[in-house]
């Protein structure tokens, strides 16, 4: 099994997963860039995941399952036209010979859900929950949910390759460095990432162990993150969640 990026838009990523002669692709948004992809490499499309609701995710369901007999999963009761298998915490997904888990991940929207898979070499497709170096807006969540969601992805194994679904890896580390501007590790990275896209260069995937390392989203215990996060806030005592709700009302008005 491969996994190869179908760029689309301005800086969507549809991911997909290649086995023989067949794909499985993650939230389409684009169909047209999705049909260029399986006409290049004669393949042909047989599942769909859907991580949430909103249409650069989902726009391109109902082109790509015309006519055909295409499985697409997505959350429960998220109310996206084309959905045959709704989803919820602890469903599983066998794609191929891999089975993925289902997460429950609210925060950015509140039907969001990921997929992860533990065989062989760990998978996870976070849709916008996760970023390198960030996390998803909360349009229709809370704090707490997107703490809690982020939460779950903390824990995984750290060879965990995380395929988020946008390009702003540059961006979230510019913010990601006020926050933290002494994090060894995260400047380094962020050197990476500018030679990178410099070149036009994919920054995903990234890794469980590199974000716990480098993203403030992951890291709201950390003295630094909670020292930043009081002082944008003009708060004292923060918890956890709090530090998280701070450091993404920052991130909104970066």
């Amino acid at each position: 099994m491969e996994i190869f990026a179908i760029p689309a838009f301005t800086d969507n990523y549809i991911w997909a997963v290649v086995e023989k002669e067949q794909f499985v692709v993650v939230d389409p948004g684009d169909p047209l860039v999705v049909k260029k992809f399986a006409e290049k490499n004669n393949l042909q499309l047989i599942a769909i995941l859907i991580t949430h609701w909103h249409p650069d995710h989902t726009g391109g369901i109902i082109e790509l399952v015309k006519d055909k007999s295409i499985s697409v999963y997505g959350p429960k009761g998220g109310h996206i036209d084309g959905i045959t298998d709704e989803l919820k915490e602890d469903d599983i997904v066998k794609i191929f010979d891999y089975e993925f888990s289902v997460f429950e991940t609210p925060g950015h929207t509140l039907d969001h859900i990921s997929y992860f898979s533990n065989q062989n070499k760990p998978i996870l497709f976070c849709g916008d929950t996760l970023f390198s170096g960030g996390c998803g807006r909360l349009f229709e969540g809370t704090p707490d949910q997107m703490f809690h969601s982020l939460n779950k992805f903390s824990s995984l194994p750290g060879n965990t390759k995380v395929y988020c679904t946008h390009e702003y890896t540059l961006s979230n580390l510019k913010f990601a460095l006020e926050v933290e501007p002494k994090n060894e590790d995260l400047i380094k990275y962020y050197d990476q990432v500018l030679e990178k896209r410099d070149r036009n260069q994919y920054t995903l995937p990234s890794t469980i162990e590199k974000e716990l390392n480098i993203n403030p989203f992951l890291r709201s215990s950390k003295e630094e993150v909670r020292k930043s996060a009081e002082l944008y806030s003009s708060k004292t005592n923060l918890d956890d969640v709090g530090v998280l709700a701070a450091i993404r009302s920052w991130k909104d008005n970066f």
